[in-house]
């Protein structure tokens, strides 16, 4: 393979490149979250001063269910970025050895979408529990 045969894998794996690039960022933002109801859980089981009787083990047993949510979300996101970076190095090798896989870049970019599609879900889910919890917050 020359290079100048290597210019058009390059440009075909951009597509992936910046998938991956963008789930990295989602990744980052939903560990970030995580952290948060971690610290808030951990206020809330500590007793705090704010916390009142039942609605503390109200907001405890969703953000219990929200670190599940953030906890699925993350896992499939990372699912998500193997699978791209699997694509990234199978059209590579696909072009390195001149042979025919499309089922193999179509099976892989599928996954890796579908990855990205199922965290998608688990992070709004994860949201709308945010918002319980803020109403709760608020007494709303």
């Amino acid at each position: 393979m020359t290079v100048s045969e290597l210019i058009p894998v390059l440009q075909i794996a951009v597509g992936p490149v910046v998938l991956l690039s963008g789930v990295g960022l989602m990744i980052l933002s939903l560990t970030n979250r995580l952290g948060r109801v971690i610290d808030r859980g951990r206020v809330l089981a500590a007793g705090s001063p704010d916390s009142t009787g039942s609605n503390a083990s109200r907001q405890l047993k969703i953000l219990s269910r929200r670190a599940r949510l953030l906890q699925r979300s993350i896992f499939f996101s990372v699912l998500c970025a193997f699978f791209a970076a699997l694509l990234i190095i199978a059209l590579f090798f696909i072009a390195a050895l001149e042979i025919e896989a499309v089922w193999l870049i179509g099976s892989l970019f599928v996954a890796s979408l579908g990855s990205l599609i199922i965290a998608l879900i688990a992070f709004l889910q994860e949201v709308n529990q945010a918002l319980i919890v803020y109403r709760l917050d608020i007494g709303d």
